[in-house]
């Protein structure tokens, strides 16, 4: 939601992504870090309603299910850098939309 955080090192930051609609069990949700000059790396991984953690790093979803926290437990200068939450959506559509009825 913030376009920059500051924060001391060893300290707790958290970066949070505001979704559009509340988030479902089908959302899928990939953040990703990048380095200046470098390709953006893939850090974590989660649905829209569980948490996860892996390496330091944790994504929690907010009781209304339309914000995801990503939180860095104990910041280092190493990880300075740009992160992207990428969503894929569930995508829900009445099956008879799909074929065309040509007859």
């Amino acid at each position: 939601v913030e376009k920059e955080e500051n924060s001391l090192e060893g300290s707790s930051v958290t970066l949070s992504y505001r979704y559009s609609k509340q988030a479902t069990g089908g959302d899928q949700f990939y953040w990703y870090r990048q380095y200046p000059g470098k390709p953006p790396e893939f850090i974590i991984f989660h649905t829209g309603t569980q948490n996860e953690t892996n390496s330091g790093m944790s994504v929690s979803v907010t009781e209304d299910k339309t914000k995801i926290i990503l939180q860095i437990s104990s910041a280092a200068v190493t990880d300075s850098a740009l992160y992207y939450c990428a969503v894929r959506p569930t995508v829900t559509a009445n099956p008879q939309s799909l074929y065309k009825n040509t007859s």
